[in-house]
């Protein structure tokens, strides 16, 4: 088979294959490097949140727009259930400082359009009567939900490869190759391919990679754990987090508790290469978990996992063409906030190759915004 094709998408997470897809369905020829299997990376290790509440201003307008226009069809689009639920997201606080924590973010989401508030004790346990005595108040936004990214990952790519795209695993790639100033090759460490637009959408890897045509993109991989809990009666089917983001989760279709967390010690000190459990981490979600949720101490923890984020050094993502290298298109540094918006992003991701400009504004995400500014 030829190793040329109209775009070369590095990375094949959720973003990789929902940009494939959209790709495919406007008539390109694409072809997808994974250097491990499909969704490998965070796509299969995430809470699957699709929330628009406590978001940075910046990414916003692509997550309300996802929320509006593309998840509440996905699942008969895709052929498949990606298990999306709207009904809503509890940020919650139990002190004084996470209410004033939550009104900012509220605040500055209002700004932008979002329906979210805040709401008392009373009217956090109308919505969610498990919670403890503790919980003293919540933001509330009816609008946001969450889905499952395995399955999500999964649809994207079935529904990639029946429009043609094709997907390459096990391709390690270590190098982008300029010709003529501008990206055009993609060397991995066995074979060379070749396209006129190269969309990078590596994760934390993509930082390596970019660096080998001068360009870096300041961010962190950040290790994050979550645990699955044995089927539970029906509870809840809100989207949860907290104040300070110390735990976050939901109820499955099937009846388990997902939630995920960090001890807070481990975050950048991994000596891996990959994402490997911390003895302390689960443990210290449970007492999290116990203190908002005291009626499930004693679920059973079936499993727990690990997964690398890509934290930017501003926490919000570059979706950008890059100025100075024609041909690239940068789609990384989600900083745990991918899967919600990935719909929109692939979208946003066809839009730049075929029509050369998004629907949405992307200008605050740009990769030069970390230029020095004279």
């Amino acid at each position: 088979m030829s190793n040329c094709s109209d775009v070369l998408i590095i990375g094949g997470g959720v973003i990789g294959c929902a940009t494939a897809y959209y790709l495919a369905q406007k008539g390109v020829s694409v072809t997808v490097l994974e250097k491990a299997q499909i969704g490998e990376g965070g796509s299969s290790r995430n809470g699957g949140g699709v929330r628009q509440s406590g978001r940075d201003p910046r990414e916003l307008p692509l997550a309300m727009k996802a929320v509006k226009n593309l998840w509440p069809t996905l699942s008969e689009e895709l052929g498949m259930d990606v298990e999306y639920y709207k009904k809503g997201n509890l940020r919650l606080a139990k002190t004084a400082g996470h209410i004033k924590i939550l009104e900012g973010l509220t605040e500055r989401a209002v700004a932008k359009g979002l329906d979210v508030r805040m709401i008392d004790a009373k009217e956090v346990r109308d919505i969610c009567p498990y919670l403890s005595d503790e919980v003293i108040g919540a933001s509330w936004c009816d609008t946001d939900g969450h889905a499952n990214p395995m399955l999500t990952t999964l649809a994207y790519y079935k529904n990639a490869r029946r429009l043609g795209v094709r997907f390459i695993t096990g391709e390690n790639v270590v190098e982008i190759r300029k010709i003529k100033g501008v990206a055009r090759q993609v060397i991995t460490a066995d074979n060379v391919y070749e396209a006129p637009q190269i969309i990078l959408a590596a994760g934390y890897e993509s930082r390596a990679i970019a660096n080998t045509i001068g360009i870096d993109i300041p961010m962190n991989r950040v290790l994050l754990e979550a645990l699955v809990t044995e089927p539970q009666v029906k509870m809840f089917e809100q989207m949860l987090g907290t104040a300070e983001a110390d735990f976050y989760g939901h109820q499955s279709t099937h009846g388990s508790f997902v939630f995920g967390g960090t001890s807070g010690m481990d975050a950048y000190t991994s000596d891996f290469d990959v994402p490997v459990n911390n003895s302390r981490t689960a443990s210290c979600i449970c007492r999290g978990i116990m203190n908002y949720f005291p009626i499930l101490s004693e679920a059973k923890i079936v499993r727990t996992w690990a997964g690398w984020i890509d934290e930017c050094v501003d926490h919000v993502p570059v979706i950008s063409f890059v100025e100075e290298v024609p041909g690239l298109i940068l789609a990384c540094a989600f900083t745990g906030h991918g899967f919600g918006i990935s719909p929109m992003v692939g979208t946003l991701l066809s839009e730049m190759v075929v029509d050369k400009e998004p629907s949405i504004d992307l200008s605050e995400l740009r990769y030069n915004r970390f230029k020095t500014k004279i």
